[in-house]
């Protein structure tokens, strides 16, 4: 029963070994910037809403909030990665990165909901 569970296991930790490590890279420091991205998200609903509904003092405070999250050091830093991943990623010949990328991101735009 042991052996069975254990390679049950193995079996389903066996797709992300296909990956590559740019992929595996990508979508940690996705997974780890997915808070800021849902943030980032409802701002620009919110900003958009403002927009329309010309609110410009609640226009001025979205946008300042919005810059605040995008001078953050570490957003920053991991977000410049991900576009250097994202280029090398492009290139790369693996077939399995981009799907497994692109379920990643849509599961991550759903629980941002």
């Amino acid at each position: 029963m042991r052996w069975f569970l254990a390679m049950l296991s193995f079996a389903a930790a066996w797709p992300c070994w296909s990956l590559s490590s740019e992929a595996r890279e990508f979508m940690s420091i996705t997974r780890e910037l997915e808070p800021v991205q849902c943030q980032k998200r409802r701002l620009r609903r919110e900003i958009a809403l403002a927009e329309v509904e010309e609110r410009t003092a609640d226009l001025k405070g979205l946008r300042a909030r919005f810059a605040a999250l995008n001078r953050e050091p570490r957003t920053a830093k991991l977000e410049r990665r991900l576009a250097e991943l994202e280029r090398r990623i492009a290139r790369s010949g693996d077939p399995e990165d981009l799907p497994a990328i692109s379920r990643q991101q849509r599961e991550a735009f759903y629980r941002c909901e």
